[in-house]
């Protein structure tokens, strides 16, 4: 089942149907789909697919030659050196010039092509931009990090063949890749033999809340939430759940068993792209425990607080952590970090403290109580965000187009205390702006909310016309209701049916 991405193949299908040479950077976190969305998109069409590995330059030239003659029919030349190892394309124009040992020439269709074996990459290349003159040819790179580590040369390789052979062919190359750093900078970055040939890039990330709930049709709005919320729209994830089991049921099963794809995924991901897996699984747990200052999370790792910086870096390279300031200031002394993987986030706040329950068994007899009880607070961060999302990429009503969004805290001078609202959206146009409070709670929410966010932004300050959009997961009371209907077009109540409703 093939769910969302619908911009990115449309993008994609656009670039194929161009004709010319084009070259997409496909990247993301590990599990995030990219291989998927790339199957999807080369469905019915020609498309050499190399998958690198941590194995030799020699491997994976094996790999991708095997890759090749898959693929090619009836244009190449097939041979044998004097060592008896297959060769094929050039190389074995080359063998048989040299006089060594070779067979009649075939074609490569229909036969057993195992075991044909280019030279170098470079053959290959040439091989392919032969081919790609012909017709309209895909050629992905899956893993690239990994042929780069292998082939020291190859991105200046491929920059060559990129300016020259490739130059009036009609090959479509993808390059892809898991590890965020290299991607960034290796290939996107300016440094990059690679720079400036691409001609589009995605960074895919997980699906929001909405293509989440997609795989669970028939659950309630608030159920989907809370997969959104365990998940954090990882596609390898949400393939763990079944939509026939209950939430309970499928963490049970999933996530809470010391056998299970999920209980250690954190900690699997952070040895696959971290060095000193430990120390990031400190910084990781220090902020789950709620210290959320740099200061703090240096301290109680026990580090540096410069050093503790780069540990954090590197983390919210791989999109675990970010970090949050002001809205209306965007750097200063007020940054604070939070992890955003949502699923991070759910692991670190509740298997740690469930350990000896998950490992003895006993974690059935202690979930109502342990985890169930504690979901709704940790699903008022996770709300927050979907009600971002909703307002990004959903929103047909916002009154003016969208410049920024974020969050906003500071001193309340009316009260004397800290102050904070959990959205703020700024026009691209003027100086309105949206105020958004987010309320996961099993009671309605009434005016005394509409009247604290009016505090809070007379405290604010900055912006003239000021909107008000108040999220709520259980409604709202007729109080409030009769309220926003008064002073309709400036204050919105939006339910979780609501931002749901977009589906149906």
């Amino acid at each position: 089942m093939f769910i969302g991405r619908e911009q990115e193949l449309k993008k994609l299908n656009r670039m194929y149907g161009s004709d010319k040479l084009e070259v997409a950077i496909i990247y993301g976190r590990r599990r995030v789909g990219k291989t998927t969305l790339i199957n999807e998109f080369c469905k019915g069409k020609k498309t050499i697919f190399f998958v690198a590995q941590e194995n030799s330059a020699g491997q994976n030239l094996e790999a991708l030659s095997n890759a090749i003659t898959e693929m090619l029919s009836g244009q190449e030349t097939v041979g044998q050196d004097a060592t008896g190892q297959n060769v094929i394309g050039q190389n074995a124009t080359d063998s048989i010039a040299s006089g060594r040992q070779d067979v009649t020439a075939q074609s490569a269709m229909g036969y057993n092509v195992a075991g044909l074996m280019y030279r170098s990459f470079a053959d290959a290349m040439t091989g392919i931009a032969q081919a790609a003159k012909k017709e309209r040819l895909i050629w992905v790179i899956d893993e690239y990090p990994y042929l780069a580590q292998a082939e020291k040369g190859i991105s200046s390789l491929l920059q060559n063949f990129l300016d020259h052979q490739f130059k009036e062919t009609r090959l479509f190359l993808i390059l892809c890749g898991s590890s965020m750093s290299f991607m960034e900078h290796q290939v996107l970055g300016y440094q990059s033999p690679l720079y400036g040939r691409r001609t589009a890039q995605f960074k895919i990330l997980p699906f929001d809340y909405l293509d989440t709930g997609r795989w669970f049709p028939d659950y309630s709005c608030e159920d989907k939430a809370l997969m959104y919320g365990i998940t954090g729209g990882i596609p390898l994830y949400l393939e763990q759940f079944s939509p026939k089991l209950t939430v309970g049921e499928n963490l049970l099963e999933n996530v809470f068993q010391r056998n299970a794809m999920l209980y250690e995924e954190p900690s699997n991901l952070i040895k696959q792209e971290l060095r000193e897996p430990s120390t990031y699984n400190a910084v990781i747990t220090a902020i789950a425990a709620g210290k959320t200052k740099l200061s703090e999370i240096a301290t109680t790792v026990g580090l540096e607080s410069g050093l503790c910086a780069k540990y954090i870096s590197n983390l919210m390279t791989l999109g675990i952590v970010d970090r949050e300031t002001p809205i209306t200031a965007p750097t200063g002394k007020k940054t604070y970090y939070r992890i955003c993987d949502q699923f991070f986030r759910f692991w670190y706040s509740f298997v740690p403290r469930n350990i000896s329950a998950i490992q003895s068994g006993r974690i059935e007899r202690s979930y109502a109580a342990a985890i169930e009880s504690r979901l709704p607070d940790y699903m008022e961060a996770v709300f927050e965000q979907m009600c971002r999302d909703y307002i990004l990429y959903y929103d047909t009503e916002l009154p003016f187009a969208l410049g920024n969004i974020g969050q906003w805290w500071g001193g309340n001078p009316k009260t004397h205390s800290q102050a904070q609202i959990d959205i703020v959206v700024t026009s691209a146009e003027d100086d309105s702006c949206v105020i958004g409070s987010c309320k996961y709670r099993n009671a309605p929410v009434d005016t005394d909310e509409l009247e604290l966010m009016e505090e809070y932004a007379e405290a604010m300050g900055h912006f003239g016309q000021k909107y008000y959009y108040l999220f709520s997961k259980s409604g709202f009371t007729d109080a409030l209701i009769t309220r926003a209907k008064e002073e309709k077009g400036k204050v919105r109540l939006i339910t979780l049916g609501d931002m749901y409703q977009v589906l149906s």
